[in-house]
């Protein structure tokens, strides 16, 4: 796989960018009241959080292997966790979270199980999709728990009707697009084939597209997608590690929290971690500072802990499930890419 240098360049740009994001925030919070209660933490508790992120990753990565299995694409437990793993690296190092790093898992994906870039692209686009359903489950679970049991404050409220507005809003959208497929896909070709034609007019060495190809790789990305909704056991397998993943999730802020001396309730960690999820969108690389700034927003009003310790939580939290993922998913990809290239020196 081919690393343009103007890609890397944007990654290095947005890296520096988020740290500088994450300086200004912890600058204002305090970096001494940071420091001071990571200080306090708990180290056997710091790497159980550490083991829960590595069972984030295993458990998601069977919902991969799961919907891969729906489009014929058979791929044994330890090589669905480092495609997995190298998906999750490609989401934390590219700009808008999933929705940068889609195209590279999917490539990921075609080029080490042999399928075709658009089977690779429907497998990791579902995977993302049913992740949305569990998360906004757990969160409303979590909040109407939290609701019944404390005085809700308001910036709990505006984070309840945030996601009351998620649960309802993404859902429609989605099924808008999906029943507006067709018209989606006519779009696309009637704006991706001129903007080709003009860059392989300008820009050396890039070729116009096809129309004709782009349509099929369309119409075979949609054929995929609906071959893995018309499998309803898989699909409710996938659900079900996807479930267990985002329950993982909340378990790392749980513990992150329980480390730092707070055991807050277990249903606060239900609803700040999805919501907190959704600034990985910022234009940052995996919401790097966007994540990190959302967490203490939310963390600090729901739990009361000060917003010194909150930040320390996002350190452990963030540490474990975007900083080790970034190691272990990058480890990952050069492993299964170095394999790629031997299979074909061998062809």
């Amino acid at each position: 796989m081919d690393v343009d240098l103007g890609d890397a360049r944007s990654v290095l740009v947005g890296f520096g960018a988020g740290a500088v994001v994450l300086v200004a925030l912890y600058s204002l919070v305090g970096l001494e009241d940071v420091a001071s209660a990571l200080s306090r933490a708990d180290p056997w508790l710091v790497a159980s959080v550490c083991v829960v992120a590595v069972g984030w990753l295993f458990a998601w990565a069977m919902a991969l292997r799961t919907v891969l299995s729906v489009i014929a694409v058979e791929v044994s437990v330890w090589r669905a966790f480092l495609l997995f793993a190298g998906a999750t690296f490609a989401n934390n190092v590219t700009p808008f979270g999933q929705a940068g790093g889609e195209p590279f898992s999917a490539l990921l994906v075609s080029r080490t199980t042999g399928t075709e870039y658009e089977n690779g692209l429907a497998a990791v686009a579902s995977v993302d999709t049913l992740n949305f359903v569990p998360s906004i489950t757990f969160a409303l679970v979590g909040v109407g728990y939290y609701g019944t049991q404390f005085t809700a404050g308001d910036r709990v409220e505006l984070a309840a009707l945030a996601l009351v507005a998620l649960a309802l809003g993404v859902p429609i959208l989605a099924s808008l697009g999906w029943r507006n497929r067709y018209r989606v896909s006519e779009f696309v070709v009637s704006a991706a084939v001129p903007v080709g034609r003009t860059l392989g007019r300008v820009v050396p060495g890039v070729a116009p597209p096809d129309e004709t190809e782009i349509r099929g790789q369309i119409e075979g990305f949609f054929a995929a997608l609906e071959r893995v909704g018309g499998d309803h056991h898989k699909l409710a397998l996938a659900l079900s590690f996807s479930a267990l993943g985002w329950l993982l999730l909340s378990v790392s802020l749980w513990l992150s929290l329980l480390a730092l001396g707070h055991a807050v309730p277990f249903a606060a960690a239900l609803f700040i971690v999805p919501l907190g999820s959704v600034a990985s969108i910022t234009p940052l690389p995996g919401g790097l500072g966007g994540v990190e700034s959302a967490l203490i927003l939310l963390i600090v009003p729901i739990t009361g802990v000060d917003a010194g310790t909150a930040a320390a939580a996002a350190v452990l939290h963030r540490g474990a499930t975007y900083l080790l993922p970034v190691l272990l998913g990058g480890s990952a990809t050069a492993m299964l890419e170095a394999d790629n290239v031997h299979e074909s020196a061998s062809d």
